[in-house]
């Protein structure tokens, strides 16, 4: 099951419909006042549902299903209600509704990752959660969400424009954690970009999806003792600045 919940759409009346559930006014009284709602009638009354939001989740249902092969824009517009010329008002293309659908899974551990590099934390203890959060996560994704890490591994590979933002923000979130390592004297770095770039070339094989899906059959005891080894090398290289 992906990671987002299925969205209720609101309901939609009839013209007839809507008359009969509109109050009776009286013409001496002018125009009728909207009514309101308050306590549980208007918790209970369906929050409207954008179009693209619509077409996600349809999107994200076909994906889990079918696989991204077989995903196609005219039997998701068809299941929303709307040409398929509609559909590409909101998404462009094929790749743009599922690099988006993959991109709502990317946001969310993007904010898990930033949760780990706002942490008090020392620094040199962020990188080493911060690299096996990043890791599990996406080796998770393979194994129980294999169609959307196929269209994450397809958009890493073709450098789409949500994977380009991805690597964007990850460098964003590993630069304040060098910045803070360094300003604390945890790190003995004399390089910033030099230590960004160990820590990513270091834990390559653990977090890009190429390598990821490359050793989908090593077993997982064996990659966490290997990630726990490079992990370890990463923290002494920045502890020391041997690099």
């Amino acid at each position: 099951m992906l990671p987002y919940g299925s969205l209720s759409l609101p309901v939609t009346l009839t013209d007839s419909e809507r008359e009969a559930s509109d109050p009776v006014s009286d013409p001496r009284a002018g125009p009728a006042r909207p009514q309101r709602l308050s306590g549980p009638a208007a918790r209970a009354r369906p929050t409207p549902v954008s179009t693209d939001a619509r077409l996600l989740a349809i999107a994200t249902e076909h994906l889990t299903r079918l696989g991204p092969k077989r995903v196609t824009v005219v039997a998701v517009a068809a299941e929303a209600g709307m040409t398929h010329a509609n559909v590409y008002r909101y998404f462009p293309s094929k790749d743009a509704l599922l690099d988006a659908v993959a991109g709502r899974w990317l946001r969310d551990l993007e904010t898990e990752l930033a949760g780990i590099a706002d942490a008090p934390d020392p620094a040199d203890d962020k990188i080493e959660r911060f690299i096996s959060a990043l890791a599990s996560a996406q080796s998770e994704m393979l194994t129980r969400e294999p169609n959307l890490f196929a269209v994450h591994l397809d958009a890493t590979v073709a450098s789409r424009p949500i994977a380009r933002r991805h690597r964007v923000r990850l460098r964003a979130l590993v630069e304040r954690v060098v910045e803070e390592g360094i300003g604390t004297g945890v790190f003995a770095a004399r390089d910033r970009e030099r230590a960004i770039a160990v820590i990513f070339d270091a834990s390559y094989r653990f977090t890009h999806p190429v390598a990821i899906q490359h050793d989908a059959d090593v077993p997982r005891d064996l990659l966490d003792a290997r990630l726990g080894a490079v992990i370890q090398s990463i923290q002494r290289a920045l502890r020391t600045g041997t690099f």
